[in-house]
């Protein structure tokens, strides 16, 4: 897979360093070292991802993502935010700018090329379906989608999927405060009937089930047709960056280790969720559109050329 990254850092070595990475996967890289830039270039350029710097003079990495997520044009794009700071209340922050995930500096080769690889799978999915609604906007049969319409999260129904009753109910506790419907399964595996049986936004998989393992699972949510768009969240113990790495590739969308904050894993939530309805609406949109140049508004009755 090859897509262009763009790079964001106002200091030169760390933008010749990702770089180098990056091609060496066959990646097309364009640089930006300011934050106005990088907003000049995701507009004339189009990149496919932005890997960008957080602490950078006049506009940082805070406020370019949430430029970039504010605007309908661009809110799709994927932002990872590459940064030396470590504090959660820094990641909260960055993930509540609209940021898909951070990578720490110095920046692992294995965790870059999985991260990258994940976002822009799903951005490929994205487009096609924008590409849909654009045509349906040109023909003047639907109006294009606008942010405002994407962060209703309120009555999201998420299935965790945990054999440990105090992990388990730790979830359940943090996430019934933002009004989700949290359903609990503590058999591993009743997890492909549970999630058939009902239309869930996310699924939240433990990595250190006693009697599944928790990658398989992963995989079987992917390849099961009804369950294939279905975010995976995949919670662990430990900061396995190999196994990280295998989950990401294996079609999990994110994941947390445990001991958690809890604004983090909200917040991670929320960015899942709000990833899914943006897809359900483009798929709903173009759906209805499919059907309103097919059947005449009047009569009720297949149109004819």
């Amino acid at each position: 897979m090859t897509a262009r990254v763009l790079v964001v850092d106002d200091i030169l070595p760390n933008v010749k360093v990702l770089s180098a990475k990056l091609l060496s996967e066959y990646y097309e890289v364009i640089a930006a070292y300011s934050g106005k830039e990088a907003l000049e270039k995701i507009e004339k350029e189009h990149p496919d991802i932005v890997l960008l710097d957080v602490m950078m003079p006049e506009m940082d990495g805070f406020e370019v993502c949430h430029r970039i997520k504010q605007n309908p044009a661009t809110m799709h794009l994927p932002v990872v935010m590459v940064t030396a700071l470590s504090d959660v209340a820094d990641r909260v922050r960055g993930l509540e700018a609209g940021a898909d995930d951070f990578l720490t500096k110095p920046v692992n080769d294995t965790a870059l090329f999985a991260r990258v690889k994940s976002l822009v799978r799903l951005k490929m999915v994205v487009d096609e379906w924008r590409l849909r609604e654009r045509t349906s906007d040109q023909l003047g049969v639907l109006q294009a989608m606008s942010l405002d319409e994407v962060g209703l999260l309120d009555g999201a129904k998420i299935l965790v999927v945990d054999d440990l009753p105090v992990e388990a109910s730790r979830l359940e506790e943090n996430l019934t405060t933002e009004k989700f419907n949290v359903k609990l399964l503590s058999d591993p595996s009743q997890l492909m009937a549970a999630a058939q049986a009902d239309d869930y936004d996310l699924v939240i998989i433990s990595l250190t089930l006693s009697s599944e393992d928790g990658l398989r699972l992963c995989s079987q949510l992917r390849s099961n047709e009804r369950t294939r768009q279905t975010p995976i969240l995949l919670v662990d113990d430990s900061a396995d960056i190999k196994k990280t790495a295998r989950a990401l590739e294996l079609g999990g969308n994110d994941y947390l280790l445990r001991p958690y904050d809890k604004a983090e894993l909200r917040a991670r939530v929320k960015t899942l969720l709000k990833r899914k309805r943006y897809q359900d609406k483009l798929r709903a949109n173009y759906e209805t559109s499919l059907s309103m140049a097919l059947v005449d508004s009047l009569t009720g009755l297949f149109n004819r050329r």
